[in-house]
């Protein structure tokens, strides 16, 4: 009797102790998360990290603690994050350059792209679009396709970026149109060389080429998100215009390290995704020249794949070697 009752006892105390860890360790989060940055302070990746750890805080009802980590184009942070541990407590921002491009510009990473990381939640994309001056009497993709084709590398576009170098090489690849490109420190370099007459076009981000837009020095031909853009209304996509299936805009991902459990990537992908929903936050970001989108699970991971890939193939038709 005395021997069933402790056996009892030890079996019930068990069953407690067991179900107080388990509930214990679905308690996520239950402490700061760290939000790792791999670029410097008061760059328009850290802009935007930051708002978001603000907005991801109240969903999460924990502190996001934003820790930058610049260096090497992007490579320091992301290899940090890489080898964090898979808790959830260690999350960061990546982009097209430190999840797809970098893995073809640097011989050394110090990470696998793929292999050492679980996309969490998209937060956005950075749609560029093609302009000219006001003066020229190209008005769409179609005129700027039939321009190139009629002088074959006599016309120039300026470019200032990687992003801006790739979403060119993929329009001639797509279109057969040849233009030398023009390669610019800056976005405002570029943009005084086309106000000015040097360069004939320029591909660069909507948020870089806001204010001459407004105005109307630029006039825009085509955007290279697959469709239109909330932040260029009226404005067609190449896509839209001729080129099905043109795409190339630089991106932002939440990441985390592989090996993070499914439960937490539930939690940060409920927060992110109904942080992303809300109107406010959508303004906030157009603001900031991000397109607000939602991609999560297999989606989000055959995006950041196929990005990849893509972005591969372009660097090399640029004949960029590893540096």
């Amino acid at each position: 009797m005395n021997s069933n009752f402790n056996w009892t006892r030890t079996l019930s105390v068990a069953c407690f102790a067991l179900s107080a860890a388990l509930s214990h360790a679905q308690i996520y989060p239950n402490k700061p998360v760290k939000l790792i940055i791999p670029y410097a302070a008061g760059q328009g990746t850290d802009i935007l990290g930051r708002y978001l750890g603000e907005e991801m805080s109240k969903a999460l009802k924990q502190p996001v603690v934003i820790d930058n980590k610049p260096g090497a184009g992007g490579n320091i942070g992301t290899q940090i994050t890489a080898r964090s541990a898979p808790d959830g407590y260690t999350l960061m921002i990546g982009t097209n350059a430190t999840h797809a491009a970098n893995s073809f510009l640097f011989s050394q990473t110090g990470f696998d792209a793929q292999a050492d990381f679980e996309p969490i939640a998209m937060v956005g994309i950075l749609p560029l679009v093609y302009v000219v001056a006001a003066s020229s009497p190209v008005k769409n993709v179609a005129e700027l396709m039939a321009a190139a084709k009629s002088k074959p590398d006599a016309l120039n576009i300026a470019v200032s970026t990687t992003t801006c170098r790739m979403a060119h090489e993929l329009f001639k690849m797509r279109t057969n149109s040849a233009m030398m490109p023009v390669d610019f420190k800056g976005s405002a370099q570029s943009i005084t060389a086309v106000l000015g007459g040097h360069v004939e076009f320029m591909v660069d981000t909507i948020a870089s080429l806001h204010a001459q837009l407004a105005s109307g020095q630029l006039k825009p031909l085509g955007v290279t998100s697959l469709k239109s853009s909330r932040l260029l209304p009226g404005v067609k996509s190449i896509s839209e215009q001729g080129v099905p299936g043109y795409e190339l805009v630089g991106w932002t991902v939440v990441f985390a390290p592989k090996g993070v459990s499914s439960e937490v990537i539930q939690t940060l992908t409920a927060a992110i995704s109904g942080t992303l929903e809300r109107s406010d936050v959508q303004a906030k970001l157009l603001q900031m020249g991000v397109d607000s989108q939602v991609k999560t699970g297999a989606e989000l991971k055959a995006f950041v794949s196929s990005e990849k890939d893509k972005w591969g193939r372009l660097i090399a038709a640029a004949g960029l070697k590893p540096a």
